[in-house]
């Protein structure tokens, strides 16, 4: 293979092209296309970053309107146009129905960024250091983050020890053998347990790099009852399952809890634009002027786009509609092909993917997806899930054609029982 530029001056750190090795080119709907011309079906949708698709006409429009026109681009955290009708259509569309009246606050341009704002908010109101996190999570690179996301081989890339948190078991870790929370609940109602009340519980309600686990709506709850009754702030990480990837907009609707601060990053944006959003009640909203900037917190243009797909997508339910009809017959496809190999379905919505009795089958399906045309990643400490995001604007056709390819890797890599016994 001919070395090149990526080889001789980008840094080892680089990931996907290990797996993905094509120059992509261009790139529409669920498709993108390599320097040599090779299609690939894209079931990654830039890891969630670009839920309606690459290069979606409808917000395209007036990104290049806006870019023609001479409006600002850069702005801090000034007033722009941008920015005020995207926090009214925002609030219209999406905060108001929901009856969440939550503040907004624009940290940074990315989903850690998001987190970092979060942590740091809930320690200055409740004067709390600690903060709960939960076996395999992630919420991303930075310090902070970092020090409540469960991998341990990210972990160890931060160089110093990793402080002012603690890990608890998600949903089921242990396997229904300890009632959730009993222990949590004991120690936080104990002034003697030695246990410090944490400032706050961070969950994701679907653990998209840790595995795919999907908490129960009753267990999430259960969580939220818990952080209420032991006056703990409960802040849901929604950077990868919300934007609707779940089938609703905040992929904690279905368990009817509100969480006290809510991150959204990857797809809020619409077109894969950096940007990220940090929520919270208004009576949270102790932050004196400046006391948590950035340079790239006013992104104009992602605004403009994130208002196009607001509109687009969420001023009714028919989109939403839609998505559950794509869900329902991406779930039914994914349990057929997990009976059929002897592997078990995980997640939710449109973050989902199967389970191999021998963790090792995962990373040799994705591989055979990519040969034979589909954009696949792997999920779980030890890469054991097979993960699979379509973009919510998926076509059936497509849907089918993608999963096809996936059932043909599952196939030509997992021997199922039938099989090993002939």
């Amino acid at each position: 293979m001919t070395t090149d530029v990526f080889d001789t001056l980008e840094s080892e750190v680089r990931g996907y092209p290990r797996n993905w090795p094509a120059t992509f080119v261009a790139a529409s709907g669920c498709r993108q296309r390599a320097e040599d011309g090779t299609e690939y079906l894209d079931f990654f949708s830039g890891a969630g970053a670009l839920n309606y698709g690459h290069n979606n006409p409808t917000l395209l429009a007036p990104l290049l309107e806006y870019l023609q026109s001479g409006a600002v681009v850069h702005s801090l955290d000034m007033k722009t146009p941008a920015k005020r009708t995207f926090l009214e259509t925002f609030d219209r569309l999406i905060l108001s129905p929901r009856g969440l009246d939550y503040k907004v606050m624009f940290p940074g341009p990315t989903g850690t960024n998001a987190v970092e704002a979060a942590l740091k908010l809930a320690r200055k109101v409740t004067g709390r250091e600690h903060v709960l996190s939960f076996t395999n999570a992630f919420h991303g690179m930075t310090l902070g983050s970092l020090a409540i996301t469960g991998n341990g081989m990210k972990r160890k890339g931060a160089g110093i020890p990793l402080s002012h948190s603690s890990t608890i078991p998600y949903d089921d870790y242990l396997d229904g053998e300890t009632p959730d929370f009993l222990w949590l609940d004991r120690v936080l109602g104990d002034s003697g347990s030695g246990v410090d009340k944490p400032a706050a519980i961070i969950v994701e309600t679907v653990q998209g790099e840790g595995g795919l686990r999907a908490a129960r709506p009753e267990w999430l709850r259960g969580l939220a009852e818990l952080c209420k009754r032991h006056d703990v702030l409960l802040i849901v990480d929604d950077i990868q399952a919300g934007c609707g990837r779940t089938g609703t907009f905040f992929s904690f609707e279905e368990a009817g809890i509100v969480p006290d601060i809510v991150t959204v990053s990857k797809s809020i944006s619409g077109y894969g634009l950096p940007m990220a959003l940090t929520m919270f009640r208004r009576e949270l909203d102790v932050w004196e002027p400046g006391e948590h900037n950035g340079t790239f917190r006013g992104n104009a243009p992602a605004f403009v786009t994130a208002t196009a797909a607001l509109e687009t997508y969420w001023a009714d339910d028919d989109f939403q509609n839609e998505v559950a009809g794509v869900i329902a017959a991406f779930h039914a496809r994914l349990e057929e092909i997990a009976v059929q190999s002897g592997g078990y379905v995980r997640g939710r919505g449109l973050l989902a993917g199967i389970m191999f009795s021998d963790p090792t089958a995962a990373k040799k399906i994705a591989a055979a997806c990519y040969s034979g045309g589909l954009m696949v990643e792997t999920s779980g400490p030890e890469d054991e899930v097979v993960k699979l995001m379509p973009p919510l604007t998926i076509g059936l056709a497509d849907l089918t054609a993608g999963l096809d390819i996936f059932a043909e890797a599952v196939a030509s890599v997992v021997r199922t029982p039938e099989l090993a016994a002939v």
